[in-house]
């Protein structure tokens, strides 16, 4: 998610507003993507479905375009990569696991985001930005219980949550290096990625299309992709786009916050004190850095 720096004619307040609704459509995700996993469809499947579909419109649009990115083809294939393996990741961990566990180890996000500015682009870590990245990162240990997260054992889920947001973080930062590029083509690249991914899977039969599942189902899977996740997918690339790489990862914890809060609301469970001061701590950070000058 990243690219040049902001435009003239573009407020800065605008990317913050677009990150920030497109961070409230990601956190709610988690949603439609239980709703399809009680029909059977695992990780795999709803990338290939959801995520492909868009993929599969924008493949013959980015070919047509090729031309104009021949130079940064290699880059262009990582891109792809990195942004189908989160995509991938990410779906199969919230389908089956905790939803809140997931996003909470998803969201070391900002640590990489951060450290992947300063190393690739020279991006600079001043004293607030080290504060709000400590902010943010302390707020997520707290809502996954503090001390007591090293006490519970690593499953599948957790490596594929934290592998979603390293994937996503390389990806962020690659984009914003890749400024000669327009931002739908690079956009374009990532969802192609998924198919990159899923379909080789889905081939060797590491997650086959499940059976019986009704046609309804797919057609919402689909509508799914070209309509939720092509919205949040651009929202955030356009907004990451037009920012540095460390603020716009601390603004996209916002996801987090959204999916705990409704997790609970809709789940019926209640936050204990430990969490609701993790997500002010994530809410506090993210204000700071909305808030700041660019550097």
């Amino acid at each position: 998610m990243s690219q040049p720096a902001p435009c003239p004619t573009t407020r800065p307040v605008y990317p913050v507003l677009v990150l920030l609704g497109s961070s409230f459509l990601w956190g709610l995700t988690w949603l439609p993507l239980k709703y399809f996993g009680g029909f059977g469809l695992q990780g795999v499947n709803v990338t290939l479905v959801g995520y492909g579909s868009v993929g599969a419109l924008a493949l013959p649009w980015l070919l047509r375009r090729a031309r104009g990115f021949r130079r940064d083809a290699g880059a262009m294939l990582l891109l792809s990569l990195l942004g189908g393996l989160a995509n991938l990741a990410f779906a199969t961990a919230i389908v089956k696991g905790d939803v809140v566990r997931v996003m909470v180890l998803f969201y070391l996000l900002p640590a990489w985001g951060v450290l992947g500015g300063w190393l690739l682009l020279g991006e600079r870590v001043d004293r607030l930005r080290k504060v709000t990245v400590a902010g943010a990162l302390g707020g997520a240990f707290l809502i996954l219980g503090g001390p007591s997260v090293f006490v519970q054992r690593p499953s599948l889920g957790d490596a594929l949550a934290v592998v979603s947001g390293l994937a996503l973080a390389l990806n962020n930062v690659l984009f914003r290096k890749l400024s000669r590029v327009a931002v739908p083509d690079k956009v374009a690249a990532m969802f192609i990625g998924c198919l990159l991914w899923a379909l080789p899977l889905t081939l060797l039969g590491v997650q086959p299309l499940p059976r019986g599942v009704p046609t309804e189902v797919w057609l919402e899977l689909v509508a799914f992709g070209l309509i939720w996740l092509f919205a949040a997918t651009v929202g955030t690339q356009w907004g990451v786009s037009h920012m540095e790489t460390g603020r716009s990862s601390v603004l996209i914890i916002m996801e987090l916050v959204t999916a705990v809060i409704s997790a609970a609301l809709i789940n019926g469970s209640q936050l204990r004190p430990i969490e609701w001061l993790g997500g002010l701590l994530i809410v506090a950070a993210a204000v700071v850095e909305a808030r700041r000058p660019e550097g």
